[in-house]
């Protein structure tokens, strides 16, 4: 019997790791089905060719997924996300000349303080008419959201007093050498590299802005979870295998092999090494840091497409697009996160089940034990940096009370 295909979409990130060493190590041949990764260059191009039937499913940025669903600078295609693929793993990365001029050493720092020193610049270049530039890597991700959160919070206005533009991950160090921006958010390994080739200093880790912060997730077109549901529960299966492994004594150094690979990351080995296992280059030829969680795997349910993370993203999305709230949208946005999928396919699994698909998101500042339908469950610190809570259920204060 031939096994079902599943053509998915990546982008070179060390956070497209569970697709690919499903494919690599197995994982999804033991649930009867096969994997065929597929390289592009830019969200923009991932998100196509899933909408439009080239790829079956897409490891893609959160926001994206619902801004799809949405109808967000094109026609609506309903996307459906039935696995989280991994939580953080971001930075904020300045060009060595920023660094220098707010005072940046080699320890990542308060973001409060980092973001004081900064508004004093940015309002001098505001002043100047040369204002800061900052790149991420699609108007829907994580990245910029993250980014104009800690901004906002800190008292720069995104759009005002600094420009937010878009550079695609694998060309970001470049836009940094070229001063085509002052800094950059992006994923691993592309803020190392910068910091590797001397053109950069990471100055965030966004786990530092959201501790438990939602970032790639698998989308598919919610017509073909439809039509392939058993096919997609076995996927969330090998996804779920791999991520166990992923976080395994001893996996690092055979991840670090595969994912550099020309075909997948086509990085340094070094570099994605670092990544997986929570060490961060600073400054050039600095010791790396160990920071706890920079990239958040497996544990804690973090695979679990959690309905309240949907539901802060479309949050920000009328945030930042200036739109007013619609309940309408926000149970769209919400549903496209289907946690019914992961429960079903993970069901009579070892894997701890959350009783509820939805939670209050930053309140917890230790370790908590959470309700489950299946097995232990604890949900560690979530803290937003500024010490905010987010109620799903009451988008419009949150949104009122922001700055």
């Amino acid at each position: 019997m031939t096994a079902e295909i599943f053509r998915i979409g990546f982008l070179p990130l060390v956070d497209a790791a569970l697709p690919i060493l499903a494919h690599e190590l197995g994982f999804a041949a033991r649930e009867g089905i096969a994997i065929e990764p597929v390289r592009d260059m830019t969200w923009a191009t991932v998100r196509d060719r899933l909408i439009f039937g080239q790829t079956d499913a897409a490891h893609m940025i959160a926001p994206l997924a619902i801004a799809t669903t949405l109808g967000r600078d094109r026609p609506a295609v309903p996307l459906a996300v039935p696995f989280v693929l991994g939580l953080n793993g971001n930075a904020v990365t300045f060009s060595t000349r920023l660094a220098n001029a707010v005072g940046l050493t080699e320890e990542l720092g308060d973001p409060a303080q980092i973001g004081a020193a900064l508004k004093r610049l940015a309002d001098a270049r505001a002043a100047s008419g040369k204002p800061l530039r900052f790149g991420v890597v699609h108007r829907y991700s994580s990245h910029n959201y993250m980014l104009r959160y800690w901004l906002a919070g800190v008292g720069i206005r995104p759009d005002q007093d600094v420009e937010i533009v878009v550079t695609s991950p694998p060309f970001a160090a470049d836009a940094l050498a070229a001063g085509d921006v002052d800094g950059i958010c992006v994923g691993e390994p592309w803020n190392s590299i910068a910091v590797d080739r001397g053109v950069g200093h990471i100055a965030l880790a966004t786990a530092q802005i959201w501790r438990r912060g939602v970032e790639k997730v698998l989308a598919m077109r919610a017509t073909l979870l439809d039509e392939r549901r058993e096919a997609v529960e076995a996927l969330v299966r090998a996804l779920h295998g791999a991520a166990e492994h992923f976080v395994a004594p001893g996996a690092a150094e055979e991840s670090a092999d595969i994912l550099a690979r020309p075909e997948y990351l086509d990085a340094p080995r070094d570099a994605v090494l670092r990544a997986i296992t929570d060490r961060i280059r600073l400054v050039p030829g600095g010791e790396p840091l160990h920071y706890p969680d920079f990239m958040f795997q497996y544990r804690e349910a973090a695979n679990f497409p959690w309905r309240s993370q949907a539901a802060w993203l479309y949050s920000q999305m009328v945030r930042w697009d200036y739109m007013t709230f619609d309940e309408g949208d926000a149970a769209a946005a919400n549903n496209t996160f289907r946690p019914d999928i992961y429960r079903a396919a993970l069901a009579g699994s070892s894997a701890p089940l959350p009783g509820a698909s939805s939670k209050l998101e930053g309140g917890l500042a230790e370790p908590i034990g959470a309700g489950s339908t299946q097995g232990r469950l604890t949900l560690g610190a979530d803290r937003f940096f500024d010490g905010r809570a987010f109620d799903p259920d009451d988008i419009e204060t949150y949104l009122a009370e922001l700055p």
